[in-house]
C-alpha cells in the first residue's frame, strides 16, 4: 500500500512427498481509544492451536511467508512456522532488527491463552507516511505485536471470549499509546479460529482472506475502500501533521476497529484459510490462489481429486502438517523441513512476487486501474510488499469417524 489520501494511485518443486475514533482530532498522549490522533521437538507432533490441557475438536496448522518488495525471495528463509508453545515476547522489548523481512507488511500468530483458540492476521502499513518522515512498518508491526500479546495473555477464565474485532481494538489502543509509534497507519485482517470449528474475522481495508474448500473458493472478503487504491485504515496522527493539514488543506483518513467488516464462518476438515495483504490480492485473482493451493493440496494427497469423482479430504493430515523440524541422522542436527502449510504459503508468495514484476499479464490491480482510469496505460502487476498467513484446518479422528 502506498498512499493514505484519495489520490494514490512457480517455479519451486512441489512436495516430493512433502519436501519441500468517533472523530479524528488531535489528542493528548492518554488518548481515548475512540480517537486516532495522539501527542521444538518431534514430540510436539503438530504445531497447531491445541490447548495444553486437552485436545480440541479442530486444530489449526499455521505458517506464514513474506518478502519486502525490494528484496529477492527465498522460500527457505522467508517463512515462519507457528509453534503454540513458544512464548510471546512483550512488544516494547522487540527490536526492529528482529522483524521479518516483510517491509511494511506484518503478520502475527498466537494461541489465545489455553483456550484452544488461535489468533492470527496480517497488516499492511500505509506507505504514504514516508513523505512525513515516518516508517510505515512501525505501525503495522507494532499493531501485530500488540495483538499477539493480547491474545497470548487473554484471561482463560474470562466469561467474554476474545473476538477478532475486540483483538483489533485492543491492539490499536496499545499502539496508540506506544511512544515509539508517533505516527502511521495500516490495514488489518484479523481472525480467531476456535476449537469447535468456528472462524471469527474482522477485516478493515484491502488486506483480506479466502476460505478454500474441496477445490473451490468457499468464501472471501471484500475490500473496504474510500476511493480507488485508498483503503480503510487505522491511523495515529500527531498534532503537527494535523495542524499542517488544517493550514494547507487536505484530510487524513482515520478509520476505527468498529468500522471493520465482521464475519463468522464454519470450518471443515481440510479447509485452507488464506490471509494476505494487497501485495498478493493486487497481483493474484482468487482463482489464481485457488489453482495454486489446489495443486499443492492434491500433490500432497491432502485433497483427493480423482477424475470424475467428488473431491475428498484425507482422513488424517498429521503427516503433512506435523512438526516443521526434523533430525538429520548424519550429523545429529535439527533442520527445518517443509510442511503442508508452509508450502502453501511459500508457493503463494512466490506466485505473487512473480506476478508483481510481470509486465505482460494484467492482474487485479491493472483491472481496477482500467475501471477507474480507462485512459491510463497500466499493464502487468503491481510491485509491493507481500505477506501470506496460511491455516490448514484439521478435525480430530473421533470427529471424522462420527460422520462416517
Amino acid at each position: 500500500m502506498t498512499m493514505f489520501l484519495p489520490s494514490r494511485f512457480s517455479a519451486s518443486p512441489l512436495l516430493r512427498t512433502l519436501y519441500h475514533a468517533s472523530s479524528c482530532a488531535s489528542r493528548p498522549r492518554q488518548a481515548s481509544p475512540t480517537l486516532c490522533y495522539k501527542s521444538m521437538s518431534q514430540a510436539l507432533r503438530s504445531y497447531s492451536s491445541a490447548p495444553l490441557s486437552s485436545s480440541p475438536k479442530f486444530s489449526y496448522h499455521i505458517a506464514a511467508s513474506f518478502i519486502a518488495k525490494d528484496r529477492p525471495y527465498d522460500p527457505s528463509t522467508h517463512v515462519f512456522h507457528f509453534n503454540p508453545y513458544n512464548r510471546i515476547q512483550p512488544p516494547r522489548h522487540r527490536r526492529k532488527s528482529s522483524r521479518p523481512e516483510s517491509g511494511h507488511d506484518a503478520f502475527f500468530v498466537s494461541r489465545v491463552n489455553e483456550s484452544g483458540s488461535v489468533a492470527f492476521g496480517v497488516a499492511d502499513g500505509v506507505g504514504g507516511w514516508v513523505d512525513s518522515g515516518v516508517d510505515p512498518a512501525d505501525f503495522s508491526h507494532g499493531l501485530c505485536d500488540y495483538m499477539a500479546a493480547v491474545a497470548y495473555e487473554y484471561p482463560s477464565g474470562n466469561d467474554a471470549p476474545l473476538t477478532a474485532r475486540k483483538l483489533m481494538q485492543k491492539g490499536y489502543e496499545a499502539v496508540c499509546e506506544d511512544p515509539n509509534v508517533p505516527a502511521g497507519g495500516s490495514t488489518a485482517c484479523v481472525a480467531i479460529a476456535r476449537p469447535e470449528g468456528v472462524l471469527d474475522v474482522a477485516n478493515l481495508g484491502d488486506s483480506g482472506f479466502l476460505q478454500l474448500r474441496l477445490n473451490a473458493v468457499h468464501t472471501y472478503s471484500e475490500p473496504q475502500t474510500h476511493a480507488f487504491n485508498t483503503p480503510f485504515q487505522l491511523s495515529v496522527v500527531p498534532p503537527s501533521v494535523a495542524a499542517r493539514m488544517a493550514a494547507f488543506g487536505g484530510s487524513q483518513l482515520c478509520d476505527l476497529p468498529r468500522d471493520a467488516d465482521v464475519t463468522h464462518h464454519h470450518l471443515r476438515h481440510g479447509d485452507v484459510l488464506v490471509f494476505a495483504t494487497d501485495g498478493v490480492l493486487d497481483n493474484l485473482f482468487n482463482q489464481d490462489i485457488l489453482r495454486i493451493a489446489s495443486r499443492v493440496m492434491a500433490t500432497s494427497g491432502a485433497w483427493n481429486m480423482a477424475a470424475n469423482e467428488a473431491v475428498t479430504v484425507a482422513d488424517s493430515l498429521d503427516s503433512l502438517t506435523g512438526s516443521p523440524y526434523e533430525n538429520n541422522a548424519a550429523d545429529g542436527k535439527t533442520k527445518k523441513a517443509v510442511t503442508l502449510q508452509s508450502l502453501l504459503a511459500t508457493e503463494l508468495v512466490l506466485a505473487a512476487k512473480q506476478a508483481s514484476v510481470n509486465t505482460k499479464r494484467d492482474g487485479p490491480f491493472a483491472k481496477e486501474v482500467k475501471k477507474y482510469y480507462p485512459h491510463e496505460n497500466w499493464h502487468g502487476g503491481k510491485v509491493d510488499d507481500i505477506c501470506v498467513v496460511i491455516a490448514v484446518v484439521s478435525e480430530d479422528a473421533a470427529g471424522i469417524k462420527s460422520k462416517l
